[in-house]
């Protein structure tokens, strides 16, 4: 059976509700941490996650699994019980609607669009091997090409 490699970058970005200050210097870190963790159990890996007082950054590799709009559904919802629960405040915790960063969308269009003329130099072996590289994507070379 053929292996399928897949590396799904995806940059969030998201406020709290009315971009409110919601997230203290006390919050923030015990949030941050939670919100790793319900990515985490969902099969996500965090490569970043900071943000201010009304809005959060998060870089996530996408796990197999689990789909961009579930990943978002749990983070923000999980993480606002949580807090609610949790921590005191004011007003309820909430997050605002999911934006998702859209980056090198030009970039990587015209590489596909140049595949034939890419492969006259390249053959999809080497280029597969340099893709998991600079990726850093694990794989085992005694399964890659079966």
């Amino acid at each position: 059976m053929a292996t399928t490699f897949t590396k799904i970058l995806i940059h969030f970005v998201f406020s709290t509700k009315n971009r409110e200050p919601l997230i203290t210097t006390a919050l923030e870190s015990p949030l941050h941490a939670y919100m790793v963790g319900i990515a985490t159990n969902l099969g996500c890996y965090t490569l970043a996650l900071n943000g201010a007082e009304d809005h959060a950054h998060m870089l996530v590799s996408l796990g197999k699994t689990v789909s961009v709009a579930k990943l978002m559904e749990e983070v923000k919802g999980d993480s606002s019980r949580w807090v609610n629960k949790n921590h005191r405040q004011a007003r309820p915790f909430q997050w605002q609607e999911v934006s998702i960063g859209e980056s090198m969308v030009e970039k990587a269009t015209g590489y596909i669009r140049r595949q034939k003329e890419h492969h006259r130099r390249l053959s999809y072996q080497e280029e597969l091997l340099d893709l998991l590289r600079r990726y850093n994507v694990q794989y085992d070379e005694r399964y890659i090409w079966t």
